[in-house]
């Protein structure tokens, strides 16, 4: 299940200075290292320890791997000796092709790639085995700390080596990247682009070598001039082709890095020439120009090209622009937000919703350009828990003149004005789009409804551009309670009700939860129009609560008949929302419910309730209903009443509170 805590509201995008501390410790890098150095020690990582639980999770090693440290398997151990280049990057016995191809793109970058290694650590003075690297996670930078105990069969490194037997840049910052996943397992299969962007917090862009512009080879030129990574990979058809080698020494399904470009004059013509690299070190391209190969035969050969941009500059355009960017983190919850894409239309309006207000045109244009990149997160690590890369995209539509969360009704009689390409099962979709200036609704989703993943959304806008997250405010819209009816005044059904509780109650005239169980059960068993089994003791209870106005646990006559009257219109709003008349509520039909009541709820408390009240099917009987609606009356009620007494006395907000008062 997603984790659910989010911060308020759209985050500004964090420029990388120091990168926040992961390690269990809550200690940074620097002050484990001091602290193993005065004692003498060699640092011990128990946050991913030297075990086969940090190698794999859904099988036992083949073989019997030795940790050990690189001062157990050479002599003289360095950490990066003569730069650090994509020479010394040579895969092992992982397949993580992928992941060496980015690695082997980053050494071209050397800002970035000093940015992911931090200088301050080597084999030299001030060893004590630990090291660090950073990396960008969700609009974020962690620092990982490792140790240097390295898994290896007959004094050889298993996975990722370098070229020389001496240097260990390469496997240490591979163990870092295991680590930040999960395991060395998890790192097996995946796209370039995935850990490009984890290297530089970049931005995503993918060419069809087939369908590419006309001045593909200006794109990919100006790309690494700008110091973007690039990868690029032939397709397979099916899993047999899987790293089947091709006639002219290619392998299929196998991440090559894009590392040079240039023109050569040969018999009075200008080539064009593409220098790409494989992970494992051999095995290369045996046609024309050899270690380089021709442009077009490098388009004829290669289906896909992945760029990360370091900035969201188009690589069509020579311009570089200063953009603007907002990060907004959420979650796609079963029975509450994930109600997949537009072909779903009873659950789609379910989704999270972001208001994007487009204020001021490029310069030169009528229109505003921005760049959507929508993320979702941590489905590596969550393999070891049967989690997939799910199938991701994005709607926007043109915002109607509403300040709030837009229902089933707009999206059945309104189309999109962009969205995504495609719906696609990768980590991150992106797009560029070019739109009036406006407010727009931006909907992120899943393909399927009912998909649970937590993602990140990331807008990027060369003018300013507001955004705002529809689903975090808590607006609560309650009458004041009805004055009870004098007893010469009361309705026939009222009359009935007084019959009926002075039996139960006795001359007090006050009833127990255990007697108002009865009572209301006696009562709404005899209605035809609702199916219900029975209410509990514990909404009888929340009812004495919210309505107990004496303090003394009991509820009075005159206090039972403003319930009831509240009680009919939550009746007749159970009703209209049970569709089929089976005596339950869809969970995705719940915020409408909820609203009709007075209770407009941030996604944040709505995935609560669900998680609370719903079943495994999705669904709310009658008495679930009725006791969420009565702790959130009686929440809002205690808040009001509280910080209309003393101000200061409350540091919280009504969804802070709520949240708080649900959860007891």
């Amino acid at each position: 299940m997603p984790y659910l805590y989010r911060a308020p509201g759209p985050q500004a995008h964090p420029v990388p200075k120091d990168a926040r501390i992961t390690h269990s410790s809550g200690q940074s890098f620097e002050q484990m290292r001091q602290e193993c150095l005065q004692r003498g020690t060699l640092f011990e990582d128990a946050d991913f320890p030297a075990s086969n639980s940090s190698l794999f999770y859904s099988e036992r090693p083949q073989i019997p791997f030795v940790w050990k440290r690189p001062g157990e398997i050479v002599k003289n151990p360095e950490f990066i000796l003569g730069g650090a280049t994509r020479t010394d990057i040579c895969q092992g016995e992982l397949g993580d092709c992928w992941l060496l191809a980015a690695i082997a793109s980053l050494t071209l970058n050397q800002k970035a790639l000093a940015r992911v290694i931090p200088q301050d650590q080597s084999f030299g003075p001030g060893y004590a085995g630990i090291f660090h690297f950073q990396f960008w996670q969700h609009s974020e930078w962690l620092d990982v700390v490792i140790d240097d105990r390295l898994p290896t069969f007959r004094d050889r490194l298993v996975f990722l080596h370098s070229a020389d037997h001496n240097e260990f840049w390469s496997a240490l910052l591979e163990k870092a990247y295991a680590k930040l996943n999960g395991s060395y397992e998890a790192l097996k299969g995946g796209s370039a682009i995935e850990a490009m962007e984890d290297f530089t917090g970049g931005v995503a862009e993918t060419f069809q070598t087939k369908e590419a512009p006309e001045n593909f080879y200006e794109i990919l030129e100006k790309a690494l001039k700008r110091g973007s990574l690039l990868g690029c990979f032939i397709d397979t058809r099916s899993a047999a082709e899987s790293e089947a080698r091709t006639p002219f020494g290619l392998i299929k399904g196998h991440a090559y890095s894009v590392t040079g470009i240039d023109q050569v004059s040969f018999r009075g013509q200008r080539i064009e020439l593409i220098r790409i690299r494989n992970p494992w070190g051999q095995v290369e391209w045996n046609g024309s120009w050899s270690d380089r190969m021709a442009f077009k035969d490098f388009k004829a050969h290669f289906d896909k090209v992945e760029i990360c941009n370091l900035t969201p500059d188009a690589l069509e355009e020579d311009a570089i622009h200063k953009w603007e960017v907002t990060v907004h983190q959420g979650s796609w919850v079963r029975g509450s937000t994930a109600g997949g894409c537009r072909n779903f239309l009873d659950t789609f309006w379910t989704n999270p919703q972001i208001k994007l207000s487009l204020t001021e045109k490029d310069e030169g244009q009528e229109e505003c350009s921005f760049l959507v990149a929508l993320m979702q997160k941590d489905r590596r690590k969550l393999k070891r828990f049967g989690a997939n890369v799910l199938t991701i995209g994005y709607a926007i539509y043109e915002c109607p003149d509403k300040d709030e969360h837009l229902n089933k009704d707009f999206f059945r009689y309104h189309a999109s004005r962009a969205r995504s390409k495609t719906f696609i099962n990768l980590r991150e979709v992106s797009d560029r789009f070019k739109l009036p200036p406006g407010e727009y609704i931006l909907i992120p989703s899943t393909f399927e409804p009912h998909q649970e993943a937590d993602f990140c959304l990331r807008i990027f806008s060369e003018k300013k551009a507001i955004t705002r997250d529809m689903d975090g405010n808590v607006d609560i819209d309650l009458p004041e309670p009805p004055k009870p009816t004098p007893p010469d005044q009361e309705t026939e059904e009222e009359q009935r009700f007084r019959a009926l509780f002075e039996q139960v109650a006795g001359e007090d005239m006050e009833v127990t939860a255990e007697e108002l169980e009865y009572v209301l059960n006696a009562v709404l068993q005899k209605k035809k129009d609702i199916k219900f089994k029975r209410l509990s003791l514990i909404s009888c209870k929340n009812i004495i609560s919210l309505m107990d106005t004496s303090g003394n646990g009991k509820l009075e006559f005159d206090e039972f008949k403003v319930f009831w009257d509240k009680l009919k219109q939550w009746i007749n709003l159970f009703l209209r929302f049970d569709a089929d008349k089976s005596g339950t509520m869809s969970t995705y039909e719940l915020r409408t419910a909820l609203k009709a009541a007075g209770f407009q709820l941030s996604s944040h408390l709505l995935q609560l309730i669900v998680l609370r009240y719903a079943d495994e099917e999705l669904q709310l009987d009658f008495d679930d209903f009725l006791n969420c609606l009565v702790r959130l009356e009686n929440a809002s009620r205690v808040f009001q009443a509280l910080s209309t007494k003393n101000k200061e006395f409350i540091h919280l907000n009504i969804n802070e509170f709520i949240h708080l008062t649900m959860n007891i």
